[in-house]
């Protein structure tokens, strides 16, 4: 039997509807109201550890009509208005290189200019946000709000409702170990969860315990 190697680079499908809530509600419903340009704020950013959420939900929004997902090694033509682009998202705004800082910046000026709208991200909240000072006093023109993580309860609610809608029975101790011994982010635990349903139907193992050791004991890193 072939060994069953995750692919944890894989981006699922990621939309607004599907973005874990926990206690994001009002973040949630504001990004639903940008999506439709119907917030009376054009800018918002949006600041968290990695794996909350931040990169989802900017796909989400890109998924809706005239907007631009820029991501942090984009080229400067996509620091460029548009006029057909009424939302502009950039991720990871601190790991744009200077020159694109600068682009960033002139973007932020356009796209207020314009009336067009605009959602950033960062690890940090605005005032320490490492970039040039101009860029960061900008990140804190708008509205700021910090994506607060699922908690271990949340996760395993989760992850739970997406076993029930794939058909997959979990035995009880199925989560809790997974989230004690594997990565903790939502999309790692995801795949990891899609990894389960095939190794179940490959193997014809109910998904348990046992099942479940086995397949984070072939994905192991290897050492020589």
């Amino acid at each position: 039997m072939k060994q069953l190697v995750l692919d944890l680079g894989a981006e699922p499908a990621q939309s607004l509807d599907t973005f874990q809530v926990g206690e994001n509600a009002e973040l949630a419903h504001l990004m639903h109201q940008f999506a439709q340009r119907a917030s009376r704020e054009h800018f918002c950013y949006l600041w968290a550890e990695t794996g909350a959420g931040k990169t989802h939900l900017l796909h989400g929004l890109a998924a809706t009509p005239a907007a631009r997902y820029i991501p942090s090694d984009a080229g400067p033509g996509e620091f460029v208005h548009a006029p057909d682009v009424t939302l502009y998202l950039i991720d990871d705004i601190d790991r744009l290189s200077p020159e694109r800082q600068i682009d960033a910046f002139a973007l932020f000026n356009q796209v207020r200019e314009h009336g067009a709208y605009m959602v950033c991200t960062g690890p940090v909240p605005p005032a320490v946000l490492p970039v040039r000072e101009d860029l960061r006093t900008r990140m804190g023109w708008g509205l700021i709000y910090q994506i607060h993580g699922l908690s271990d309860d949340q996760k395993i609610e989760a992850l739970t409702q997406a076993a029930e809608a794939r058909g997959l029975t979990l035995s009880a101790s199925v989560l809790p170990y997974l989230l004690s011994h594997f990565k903790r982010d939502m999309r790692s635990l995801a795949t990891m969860l899609d990894a389960l349903d095939q190794y179940s139907l490959e193997t014809q193992r109910p998904v348990t315990l046992p099942l479940l050791r086995d397949l984070l004991l072939q994905n192991e890193p290897k050492h020589d």
